[in-house]
C-alpha cells in the first residue's frame, strides 16, 4: 500500500521519508499457521540516531503548533485508521494470531480511539494558576505579592519503546498523548509484529503530521534497542515490557537522567472471598485463558481464594475451560488463539512442566493442543495449576500466557499478606459480596489498580504498577501529565 509519502511496506520511516533499512530486512511470522505475513525492515543503529536527529531537529516547530492543529491531526488519523480498519484488522490478526474480534476491536480499535481521546487531550488547558503569596521585604527582595502560574511544557524528543502483546493499542497509548502535548517521537516496535505500526506511521503521514515528528524504526537487536534509548536526542523513553528489560533501560537512561515511564510486568492477584458471586469471578479470572492467549500483563494470573469455596471455584473454572475453543486466530468459535512464537510457546510449556515439578497439580491443561493437521502454529493449552504455595515459582514469576494458579487462604489477613507477597503490583482484583471488606482490602493491596467485582477498567483513571511493575501513570489526562513537564512562573503582582 503506498501511502503519502512513499512505499510503507518494508521501509523506515525516518525524518518524514520511508527509507531502505540498512540492515536489510527479515520475515515476520503468522503465530496461528507459521507463514510469512510480511518483510519487516532492520534498521542499523546508526539510523535510529538518524531519527532521533530528526525528532529533535522537528520538535521546536512542533511544540509550537497550535493545540487546535495538533488535534486536527490526531483526529484525521483516527479517521484513516477507522477507513482500513478490515484490511490493518487482518494484518494485526495475522502478525499478532490474536482471534479476529481482539484484532478488530481490542487492536485496532482501540488505537483509532486513543488517536480521538488525545485530540481532545491537545485542547486540555496547559496552565493553572496558584495561590498568590505575600512576602516581606528581606534578601530575596522588596515586599509584596508573588503571583505564580504552573504550566505544563512538553518534555521534548520521547522514545516510545513497544510490546508485542498490542501492536495498537500499546504505540497509539504513548504516541498520541505525546503528540498532542507537542513532544516528538521515535517509535521502536516489538520485533515479533511490527508491520502495523508502520501502518500506524502512515496514518500520520497521510494525516498530515510534519517531516521528522513521528519517525518509526525496528530492529532485532539489542543495539538498536540502545541506540533509541541512549541517544543525546532522547529527553524521555516510554516502554512497555518486561521487568529485566525496563531495568536495563533505566540503567541507561540514568546516565543522562532522562525522564522515564514504564509499565513493566505483572502477576495479578485475584482474591476470592467466601461470600463471592463465583460465576462472576470464574468469568472474570477466565479472561486470563482467553484474552490473547493470557499475553497481558494485567491479566489476574495469581487466584487468592478462600479455602471454603476452593474446591467450588476450580471446579467453575474447569467448566469453564472446557467451553473455551483454541483454534486458529480467523477461525469461526476461537477464543484462545496461539500465543506469539515458538520460543514463547516453549517458555510457557516450561513453566507448567515446573508447576508439576514443583507440587502443583494440573486441573486442566497442560497438554499442546492439536489444532491444525500440519501441527502448525504456536497454540498452548489453556492451563488451571491447583495445591499451589506462594513461594513456587509458577506463583511468583510472570509466566504471560494462558496459565493460572490457585492459591488457598483462610483468612482476611492472610489474603493481603499473600496478595502483597510479591515482587509485581500492577494490577490487582477483589471479589467479595461485602462492599466494605472489598474496598477496606483494595485500599491495604500494594498494586497500582485493584478492581472490585470486575477485571473491567476505567480509561481516564490513572495506569501504572506499584514495585517491579512500572514507573509513572499514564492513561486519560494522566498521560498528557506524563509527557510533559512542569514549569513555574512566578511574577510580583
Amino acid at each position: 500500500m503506498t501511502g503519502a509519502r512513499g512505499q510503507v511496506d518494508g521501509k523506515l520511516f525516518i525524518g518524514g521519508e520511508w527509507v531502505e533499512p540498512q540492515g536489510g530486512h527479515y520475515e515476520v511470522v503468522d503465530p496461528g499457521d507459521e507463514s510469512v505475513v510480511g518483510l519487516a525492515p532492520e534498521a542499523s543503529p546508526a539510523q535510529v540516531r538518524q531519527a532521533a536527529r530528526a525528532a529533535a531537529e522537528a520538535f521546536g516547530a512542533w511544540s509550537r503548533t497550535r493545540p487546535q492543529e495538533r488535534a486536527a491531526i490526531l483526529d484525521r488519523a483516527a479517521d484513516i485508521i477507522q477507513r482500513e480498519y478490515e484490511p490493518w484488522t487482518a494484518l494485526a490478526r495475522a502478525e499478532t494470531g490474536a482471534p479476529t474480534g481482539i484484532a478488530r476491536g481490542m487492536q485496532v480499535g482501540v488505537g483509532a480511539a486513543r488517536f480521538r481521546r488525545y485530540a481532545r487531550g491537545a485542547l486540555e488547558p496547559v496552565e493553572k494558576g496558584l495561590p498568590p503569596q505575600v512576602t516581606e521585604a528581606g534578601p530575596m527582595g522588596k515586599a509584596g505579592v508573588l503571583g505564580a502560574l504552573e504550566v505544563r511544557q512538553p518534555v521534548g524528543v520521547v522514545t516510545c519503546i513497544t510490546s508485542y502483546n498490542n501492536p495498537w493499542a500499546n504505540p497509539a497509548g504513548k504516541v498520541a498523548p505525546a503528540l498532542a502535548m507537542g513532544n516528538t517521537v521515535v517509535v521502536k516496535p516489538a520485533p515479533q509484529d511490527p508491520l502495523s505500526v508502520f501502518k500506524m506511521a502512515q496514518a500520520l503521514a497521510e494525516a498530515g503530521v510534519p517531516a521528522g515528528v513521528v519517525n518509526v524504526v525496528n530492529g532485532r537487536s539489542v543495539a538498536v534497542g540502545e541506540a533509541a534509548v541512549d541517544s543525546p536526542d532522547v529527553d524521555m523513553v516510554s516502554f512497555t515490557g518486561s521487568t529485566a528489560v525496563g531495568q536495563r533501560i533505566a540503567e541507561v537512561c540514568g546516565r543522562s537522567m532522562k525522564r522515564q515511564l514504564m509499565e513493566l510486568g505483572g502477576k495479578g492477584a485475584a482474591i476470592v472471598f467466601e461470600d463471592a458471586d463465583l460465576d462472576a469471578a470464574m468469568m472474570g479470572i477466565g479472561t486470563t485463558f482467553s484474552f490473547y492467549s493470557g499475553q497481558i500483563c494485567t491479566a489476574p494470573t495469581r487466584v487468592i481464594v478462600h479455602r471454603s469455596v476452593h474446591d467450588a471455584l476450580v471446579e467453575k473454572l474447569t467448566g469453564y475451560l472446557a467451553f473455551m475453543k483454541v483454534g486458529e486466530p480467523a477461525a469461526q468459535g476461537t477464543v484462545v488463539g496461539p500465543v506469539i512464537s515458538a520460543a514463547h510457546r516453549d517458555r510457557v510449556e516450561s513453566y507448567v512442566e515446573l508447576g508439576r515439578k514443583e507440587g502443583a497439580r494440573i486441573a486442566v491443561g497442560g497438554d499442546r493442543p492439536a489444532v491444525r493437521a500440519d501441527g502448525k502454529g504456536f497454540y498452548v493449552a489453556p492451563t488451571l495449576l491447583v495445591d499451589c504455595t506462594n513461594d513456587m515459582r509458577v506463583v511468583r514469576e510472570e509466566i504471560f500466557g494462558p496459565v493460572v494458579v490457585v492459591v488457598p487462604f483462610d483468612t482476611e489477613e492472610e489474603a493481603v499478606a499473600l496478595a502483597n507477597d510479591s515482587d509485581f503490583g500492577l494490577i490487582s482484583y477483589v471479589w467479595s459480596g461485602d462492599p466494605a471488606r472489598a474496598f477496606r482490602v483494595a485500599r491495604r493491596l500494594r498494586s497500582g489498580g485493584v478492581g472490585v467485582n470486575t477485571i473491567g477498567r476505567n480509561m481516564e483513571a490513572p495506569f501504572g504498577g506499584f514495585k517491579r511493575s512500572g514507573v509513572g501513570r499514564d492513561v486519560g489526562s494522566y498521560a498528557l501529565h506524563a509527557y510533559s513537564e512542569i514549569q513555574s512562573i512566578v511574577w510580583t503582582a
